[in-house]
């Protein structure tokens, strides 16, 4: 039985990338504790493939390709390889652990690529795409084959490619819009040209990889499905290198939305999407923009009064999806300074959170001083306090204290603050241009290091001059560059304990080696 022959005609593959491809995006580097809560939620939600990294790039990511095949039992775990032997093989040593795996080979078959990038002549390219899914194949019984660059790809060149791959083991081919140049017809009418031009296609799945340049991934996508492609590969929030790729959302609440006129399905549980939504922001600080399709802030706000007219008599007049599909509740007044225990650990399962003893207690504490502080405590508070709390604990560095002074007056504007450095206690007193600077004096001056600031983004979890916010922070060292973040109802709080999360990211980054040339 063939590969397509298993997989039901109107059944569409979701193939997550956000650990491998999203990780490319500038400072979304993540530790391996965060990609495996990632992977968690990715299995919850029934993604079928979880592409977990490159792992011929570092030990990082071979740790992490290793740890998550062994962890994840439901969904199918990707690793990428470069189409040479040592790349093949690192990547079947790290999914040696994992129930269903896949090794994701590929090569650029554009003729640029090929020229400039490879410095390969067609022949030599057609002859690596037979050795390299060959040797994949007698590693691992699912093997994908990836053509990149191939939207900008001879047609010709293209079909033997394929042809070759599937021949020689492969069982899923992917044609990627690597630079995000393609557009809907054209890169449908290619798709379904591969369909009726190779012979041996009925026996592979074809996949389709597109990139955001032109801001089309999505629209490309669907066009391929259209045309008889039967997997997407796609990210949470549509994170990626350069714009992003195609938002898992966006193509899975198209097709569900859009049955009438796309009859495909896939086994997404959808109802987690917001939850999915969240954690990847929360760990690589990549803020939501408010409009973005689906997941935004404002994509189920109505403030235009003839649209809150038509809301108050039909929800349908201007969602064409509800909230709740999405996993998205009103955010209600349940929790306050004088819940208990039971109450609050109640709200963090129904918000999808299963916290251990000492977590719990942490959280539970926080949430305490916030009610505290705050008039109105959200769900959405809830989620950006734990979260905050989740993503530091393994901090080497960490927030113990902190005073400012600012105002109008000059010579004001200090910080003092106690910071703990692996187990031990520092201070110092730090001045600067303003208090977000004289805070991030004085970490530099208990924690020396050459890092520069490249972002400071100050975001408001709630409505209200009460509300939580949620800093964002970008360093830059050696070329390489992560992002903090911390969560707090003051702003500088936040913003203390977001530079120092960076910090931590940043020490842990160096560890890792530095990684080969990817793509897809």
């Amino acid at each position: 039985m063939t590969a397509a022959e298993r997989q039901p005609e109107n059944q569409v593959v979701i193939f997550d990338t956000t650990l491998r491809d999203g990780e490319q995006s500038p400072g979304a580097s993540m530790s391996l504790e965060e990609k495996i809560r990632i992977a968690r939620l990715l299995e919850e939600m029934r993604v079928d493939v979880i592409e977990a990294g490159f792992p011929i790039a570092s030990n990082g990511d071979f740790e992490a390709v290793r740890e998550i095949g062994r962890i994840v039992k439901t969904s199918t775990v990707a690793g990428l390889a470069r189409a040479n032997p040592r790349d093949i093989d690192r990547c079947a040593e790290a999914l040696a652990l994992a129930e269903r795996k896949r090794i994701h080979t590929f090569i650029s078959t554009s003729p640029l690529h090929m020229k400039f990038k490879l410095q390969m002549e067609p022949e030599q390219v057609h002859a690596r795409v037979a050795e390299s899914v060959t040797r994949a194949r007698n590693l691992c019984d699912d093997v994908e084959w990836s053509a990149e660059d191939g939207s900008r790809t001879d047609p010709d060149f293209l079909c033997r490619c394929v042809e070759t791959a599937i021949k020689n083991g492969a069982r899923t081919v992917n044609i990627p819009d690597t630079v995000g140049y393609a557009v809907p017809e054209e890169f449908g009418a290619m798709i379904r040209s591969l369909l009726e031009r190779v012979p041996n296609i009925d026996q592979a799945v074809v996949s389709v990889h597109c990139h955001n340049d032109l801001g089309l991934a999505v629209a490309n996508s669907l066009a391929g499905v259209q045309n008889g492609a039967r997997q997407i590969e796609c990210t949470i929030n549509g994170l990626g290198e350069r714009a992003g790729n195609a938002a898992l959302e966006e193509v899975v609440m198209a097709l569900r939305t859009r049955h009438d006129r796309m009859p495909f399905v896939t086994g997404i549980q959808t109802e987690h999407i917001m939850k999915a939504s969240r954690l990847v922001s929360a760990i690589t600080g990549f803020v939501v923009q408010p409009n973005k399709a689906i997941v935004g802030a404002n994509a189920f706000a109505h403030e235009s009064g003839i649209h809150q007219d038509g809301m108050l008599k039909h929800a349908g007049t201007y969602e064409i999806m509800t909230p709740e599909s999405i996993g998205l509740n009103k955010s209600s007044l349940v929790i306050g300074k004088h819940s208990g225990r039971a109450a609050f650990r109640t709200k963090l399962q129904e918000l999808g959170y299963e916290l251990g003893d000492n977590a719990f207690e942490d959280a539970f504490v926080r949430m305490k001083e916030l009610a505290d502080r705050k008039k109105e405590v959200f769900d959405a508070d809830i989620v950006a306090l734990v979260d905050d709390e989740i993503g530091h604990q393994a901090d080497r560095i960490q927030l113990v204290e902190l005073e400012v002074w600012a105002g109008t007056r000059i010579g004001r504007q200090k910080a003092a603050l106690v910071i703990q450095i692996d187990g031990e206690q520092h201070e110092t007193t730090a001045q600067g241009n303003g208090p977000v600077d004289a805070i991030f004096n004085g970490i530099k001056e208990l924690f020396p290091h050459d890092a520069r600031l490249q972002l400071y983004q100050v975001h408001a979890v709630t409505a209200g001059t009460d509300a939580q916010a949620e800093v964002t922070v970008r360093l830059e060292e050696n070329g390489k560059t992560v992002n903090g973040q911390g969560a707090d109802a003051d702003t500088l709080v936040a913003s203390c304990r977001a530079y120092i999360h960076a910090l931590n990211k940043l020490m842990d980054k160096r560890h890792k080696s530095a990684p080969a040339a990817l793509s897809a």
